[in-house]
């Protein structure tokens, strides 16, 4: 995408050094409860107040939401405080409503970002607008359907866009929520030049104990902001509670968080990294080259199978092979997980290449 996405420095967001923080209720549920989280989190230094007033449940029964007289009292919070208004939308009318208040910034929520066609129906009503608009990652972990929402975005006119990470749902049991998968974002931030990102580790967590640790990895990503759900009373909250903080206890993590310099301050550090960063270039050139060696060991190996009419898998092999790998990983203390996510993909490839071999005359 040839993009003129802004930074979140031209949005002219209060409080815009990085990081941006943006903060309030899962839901708005009263008037009480909106303005007084509002006060506590501006009482606090953040300068940006969210909440949801329209909430996609997967169930019906469920709490949805107020409506739109959750605007009126997100507004009220305006009026006290100065501070900005984002919301989710996740239809046209949804986007009407919230222009209508004097919303300031937008989100779009995971469940939206998975549908081209709701995509493109919030685009088109954003025509001529250019208001900030935040995309969500979509629920599961497909980095083109993240790239197409932004796209859409983009192609109706909208420059103002941030990519928002609150990890992706899975099958594999995990400590979060939604696995986190970073290496998506970075992605994300690859392949989209000049595109702010911000973390949602709320949603990654699904647990208030696990919010700081989410939250200095964000930072230590260069992530641009945080968005973190603040409740006054998050243990009464209608939705989502386990993963709400409470003012107090975000203020904690704020003044805890760690932000790191993008580059070295001295020039003797900055000589350090550059010759770290040629030795990791030179292991990398090793690695492919390995790599390449091994592919074309498994195209032999696939000849002598496709000559002898034997199968390409052969589980007891496999087998062995992660066992060693996995014994051999904690021998040279590399994470278990990650020696097996390789091994998983290099096997991949190799099964891709060998089934070439045999289905090719």
């Amino acid at each position: 995408m040839n993009t003129n996405i802004e930074t979140l420095n031209n949005w002219n967001l209060k409080n815009s050094d990085r990081p941006i923080i943006i903060a309030g209720p899962c839901s708005a549920e009263s008037e009480e409860q909106v303005i007084d989280t509002g006060d506590k989190l501006h009482a606090i230094g953040v300068g940006i107040f969210r909440a949801g007033i329209w909430k996609p449940r997967t169930r019906p029964g469920c709490f949805e939401g107020v409506g739109s007289v959750g605007l009126e009292w997100m507004n009220i919070v305006k009026k006290r405080t100065g501070m900005l208004l984002t919301t989710e939308v996740a239809n046209v009318k949804h986007v009407y409503e919230a222009l209508k208040a004097g919303i300031d910034i937008l989100w779009i929520g995971a469940r939206t970002t998975a549908s081209p066609f709701a995509v493109q129906e919030i685009a088109e009503a954003l025509k001529g607008v250019n208001i900030p608009v935040m995309v969500k990652n979509p629920v599961n972990p497909d980095i083109d359907l993240w790239y197409g929402a932004i796209e859409r975005l983009h192609n109706s006119g909208i420059t103002k866009i941030a990519g928002l990470h609150r990890g992706f749902s899975g099958l594999s049991k995990s400590k979060y929520r939604n696995d986190p998968h970073w290496q998506l974002p970075i992605k994300l931030r690859q392949q989209i030049k000049n595109i702010p990102i911000l973390c949602d580790p709320s949603h990654i967590a699904g647990n208030r104990e696990l919010i700081p640790s989410i939250s200095q990895k964000a930072m230590d990503l260069n992530y641009a902001g945080l968005m973190i759900e603040s409740h006054n009373n998050p243990d009464k909250a209608l939705s989502d509670a386990k993963q709400q903080l409470t003012p107090k206890q975000l203020n904690n993590l704020l003044k805890n968080l760690i932000i790191r310099d993008k580059k070295a301050k001295n020039t003797k550090a900055q000589e350090s990294l550059e010759e770290l960063r040629v030795k990791i270039d030179e292991f990398d050139d090793v690695i492919l080259e390995a790599l390449s060696n091994r592919m074309e060991i498994s195209k032999k190996i696939g000849n002598v199978k496709k000559e002898n009419n034997i199968n390409i898998i052969q589980a007891n092999r496999w087998n062995n092979i992660l066992k060693d790998a996995m014994e051999k990983a904690k021998e040279n203390g590399l994470s278990e997980k990650f020696v097996s996510n390789f091994y998983e993909s290099v096997h991949q490839e190799s099964i891709n290449l060998q089934n070439d071999v045999l289905n090719n005359s």
